[in-house]
Order: C-alpha cells, then structure tokens, then sequence
C-alpha cells in the first residue's frame, strides 16, 4: 500500500506576527487568512529492505538511512526526520523500511508556509499509514510542537492551523498554547470577488524568516513600544478585515491590506527593503489600493488587492522586476490523507 496526503499553503490577510510568541502568550494575538489550491504533499511507501528513504522531490534533495528509531537532525532534510523522529517516539513503528517523499507548490522561505504545511502533510501521511486518532487541533498542535519544540525554528502558529483546518479561518492565539479556529462563512460571491482581485506575486527572493521572527520577539521581550503597538494594530486589522469579509465590503480590502502594511513594517528590522518597497509602490501607481508581504517579510511573495479589472495593468506593471505572478483559486478544505 501507499500512503499520501496533501495540505494547503496559504495566503494571511490580517495580523500576521500577532501569532508569535512571547506576544501571543502576553497579549493575545489574532489572524485571517485563506488556504489556497497550492500544496504540501507527502508519500510514504513501504519497502521490503530495511532501510529508510526519504526525499525532497521539489528540491532534489534525498538520504538514505539503515532503518533506525531516530533519524540525525544535521541541517538536511530535517523536518522529514523530526516527524519521523516525534511519530515514532510517541507511537511506534514497526521495524519495516520505507520511502518517505514530498514536494511542495512553492519554494521555502516563500511566506505562504510552505515549512509548517509540509511537517502537517508529512504528518497526514504516517497518521493515515499508522491510523492515530488525532484530530484536527491534534495534528496542527503536534505539527507545531515538532517544529519549534523539537527542532527549535523559531515562527508562529497560524500556518499549522491553517494547513489543517482549510478554508477562511479568523484565528485566536493565547498563552499556553491555545489556540481558537473560527471558520468564517464568507459568502460566495464575496469569495469569489476577493479571489478574482487579489494578486499573488512571487518576487523570486526568497528569506530566512527565523531570523526576522527572532528579531520581532526580542523586540517584545525588550519591550520595545513601537514594535509593541504595530502588533497591536496588526491584531486590529485582522478585526476590520474579518468584519469586511462577512459583510461583503470589499472596496475596504485594499485600504485595510494597505494599513497593515504601514504597521508591519515597524515591527522589526527586515521586513521590508529597498526591492520590495519599489514593488509596492508601483502596484499602488498602477492600480492596486493595497498589498502586503506575505509571512514573515524580507522576500518571498506579496499579495496585492486590485479592485475592477485593475489587476492586468498590476500584473503588467511588475515584469520589469523579474517576479511572476500565480494563479490560485481559494480551498475549503484542509489536510487530506488517503491509501492507495
């Protein structure tokens, strides 16, 4: 038998940063973002030699190992093995060789969660292999706890959530690790509108978002006030932005996006730069009337709102950077593991 599974990226809309600690655990952090038909997935097939393989197609990366109880974290491959390493501590598996393997829609460091969507697909697949009975808060908390527990990578907590849930989800993040999910019912023609507007643009950078997370949380911990009151508003935005949705207010979204992208930048070092500032505002000159850097900051895709049919002239607009815009479409639905 084969065993797969496959979970959602996604794009945030609001209060991204406000997931992260020590702010969530202080303040309370909250979030909106929509998971899109860009994914993590993930295929485990038994083999008869012991011994343990496991690859990352997209990146033409592989190891192979004699079968072991605990693969080496070294730097290569390590969210594969620290899954396997935390599934087969906690729950055992048998002595049989495998071929762990996965690809993702988008690079690393991209800012749509690649990271935390792969460890949830990855974790999908030894779920339906070993049938645990997690559910979904199960395996987006174990998701996180084997990414910034296990293997110390510093981020938040929305991409695990996201990844497992799907869908539009207005999330709640506090102290000791809890965590709220609340699926919003946007109507469809709203979610259609907001798909048919919203630009994802990859700016062919790509940034080491531990670094700039790091630096977001020590600004909290030293207290800094005006890192402090942008995650505030942040959290603000992600209220106007839910509210917005719900109530088909679209002609808001750009200035909200835009809003929030004032405030991120005074977050931490890092977020924005030269490049991407020069992207922003030509978006904005061309028709856009807002946008934002996906994930962490520093590179990787932005996401810009471009009401009527404002977005063909966007989209013309950046070629002289080099990126390239991606088509989605919006999903409902999160993890999903099938055998075959």
């Amino acid at each position: 038998m084969i065993y797969r599974s496959k979970a959602p990226l996604r794009i945030g809309l609001a209060g991204g940063g406000t997931d992260v600690s020590p702010y969530s655990d202080l303040y309370g952090g909250a979030i909106l973002n929509a998971t899109i038909s860009l994914y993590a997935n993930a295929t485990i097939e038994p083999l008869e030699e012991k011994k343990i393989i496991i690859e990352a197609i997209d990146r033409g990366e592989s190891e192979t190992h004699t079968w072991d109880a605990q693969l080496p974290i070294n730097g290569t491959l390590d969210l594969l093995k620290g899954v396997y390493n935390r599934v087969q501590k906690d729950y055992g598996i048998k002595e049989q060789g495998f071929r762990l393997s996965t690809y993702v829609d988008a690079p690393a460091g991209s800012g749509l969660g690649t990271s935390s969507t792969l460890v949830v697909a990855i974790l999908g697949a030894f779920t339906e292999m070993l049938r645990l009975p997690l559910g979904e808060y199960d395996i987006a908390h174990y998701a996180y706890e084997i990414e910034r527990k296990d293997l110390a990578l510093a981020g938040g907590r929305q991409d695990q959530y996201a990844a497992t849930f799907g869908g539009v989800n207005f999330m709640e993040f506090y102290g000791n690790d809890k965590v709220i999910v609340n699926p919003l019912r946007v109507k469809e023609q709203h979610l259609f509108e907001l798909e048919n507007n919203l630009v994802l643009y990859y700016t062919s950078t790509s940034r080491e978002s531990a670094e700039i997370i790091k630096k977001q949380s020590s600004n909290v911990t030293d207290k800094k006030e005006k890192s402090i009151e942008a995650m505030h508003q942040l959290k603000q935005q992600a209220q106007m932005m839910k509210e917005a949705l719900l109530k088909g207010r679209l002609n808001e979204i750009g200035e909200i996006l835009d809003y929030g992208f004032q405030q991120k930048r005074q977050m931490a070092e890092g977020i924005s730069n030269p490049l991407m500032e020069d992207i922003y505002e030509t978006a904005k000159k061309a028709g856009a009337t807002g946008g934002k850097i996906s994930g962490a900051g520093g590179g990787g895709f932005m996401v810009f709102y471009c009401p009527g049919n404002t977005k063909y002239g966007v989209i013309k607009s950046l070629e002289p950077f080099g990126g390239r815009h991606r088509n989605y479409q919006f999903t409902e639905h999160g993890l999903k593991t099938w055998t075959i």
